[in-house]
């Protein structure tokens, strides 16, 4: 499966597709949660937040 499918059946509401999708991407949330060195939960959660907001507005391009 490729990731346009993959983000699709996130957006579906397929729970295992947006798990591999947060998976794909929390090494790179990890690193923004850093401030000064030190993890920002609060701001994790936030991010991960926004993630899934940007999975529920994918859409195709033509």
């Amino acid at each position: 499966m490729n990731f346009e499918e993959l983000l699709f059946q996130a957006k579906m509401g397929d729970e295992k597709a947006t798990e591999q999708v947060l998976k794909m991407y929390q090494p790179l949330l990890v690193k923004n949660a850093l401030v000064n060195g030190a993890f920002d939960e609060d701001l994790y959660q936030e991010l991960l937040l926004e993630t899934l907001k940007c999975i529920n507005n994918f859409r195709k391009l033509k």
